[in-house]
């Protein structure tokens, strides 16, 4: 069967499963059901209906907009499916960002993006977080 590409973020558990899946860092149910609602942008990608990749851009809609959580089942890597993710996450770029807009993410694969015509910050400016011990 084909591979279809829907233009919205997947369920909590499905999220919460591809991130695991694709050795990003987890996270809880409790935080998909209250983060993926407040999406700008979801992109998944679905073949007999079970999730194999997925990105999303979160974001104030105006001034910041960040790409995060793009993953591809590691089964199907390779086949060009982060790319085709990437391509639809631009487009919706393309047509929200405004002049001045920031657009950010942090790149566990930069040379992926890089590709793609993101470029490293650093060492103008550096990616940072900080920890915080959950409620």
């Amino acid at each position: 069967m084909a591979i279809v590409f829907e233009e919205v973020v997947p369920s909590a558990e499905e999220f919460c499963d591809m991130r695991v899946r694709a050795d990003l860092s987890a996270k809880s149910i409790e935080a998909a059901k209250m983060g993926l609602p407040n999406s700008l942008y979801g992109i998944s990608a679905r073949e007999n209906g079970r999730l194999i990749a997925m990105g999303r851009v979160v974001g104030d809609g105006g001034c910041n907009f960040e790409v995060v959580d793009v993953a591809v089942d590691p089964t199907y890597q390779g086949r060009g499916l982060g790319k085709k993710v990437m391509q639809y996450i631009d487009e919706y770029l393309a047509s929200a960002v405004l002049e001045g807009s920031y657009v950010s993410m942090i790149a566990d694969e930069p040379i992926f993006y890089q590709k793609l015509g993101y470029r490293l910050v650093s060492p103008s400016s550096q990616g940072m977080t900080k920890k915080f011990l959950s409620k």
